[in-house]
């Protein structure tokens, strides 16, 4: 695999995404950008992700962080990553308040059966980070 840029559009990004994640389809998840192991989506608000507190849940921040990573693999691979999540750790830094939450996703090691990674999230607005996570994604071994 190549570490140039990816050479699908913002639309076909995004349809990909949706059709591979389901989920990501429902929450109304948006790529915003993306470029050679770079990410940026946005989690627009919604009522029903909130947890008690008004704030946004961490479910929902590790659901977002999570898509925020396949996007930046994916760019590196032409739309075409099939990797798995292998591990995702989060810190929580602070409440996000109930608005939009931005996750920005990086590649720092792609390799060719581990890739690892990680994702600052904010609030839409905000200065500072309410998490960062770290993941690493396992390659799928082509089927015979």
């Amino acid at each position: 695999m190549s570490d140039t840029p990816a050479t699908i559009t913002l639309a076909e990004m995004q349809a990909r995404v949706h059709q591979g994640v389901p989920l990501a389809a429902a929450w109304e998840i948006e790529v915003l950008s993306f470029s050679a192991g770079l990410a940026l989506l946005r989690l627009p608000f919604r009522a029903d992700l909130l947890r008690p507190g008004g704030t946004v849940s961490g479910p929902a921040l590790m659901g977002l962080a999570d898509v925020a990573m396949w996007v930046a693999l994916l760019s590196l691979s032409e739309g075409q990553d099939e990797s798995l999540t292998a591990s995702l750790a989060i810190t929580f830094l602070r409440p996000p308040p109930p608005r939009p939450v931005l996750a920005e996703a990086r590649v720092i090691k792609r390799g060719r059966t581990l890739s690892y990674g990680e994702i600052t999230l904010r609030a839409e607005g905000a200065a500072e980070a309410c998490a960062h996570a770290t993941t690493s994604w396992a390659a799928r071994p082509r089927q015979r």
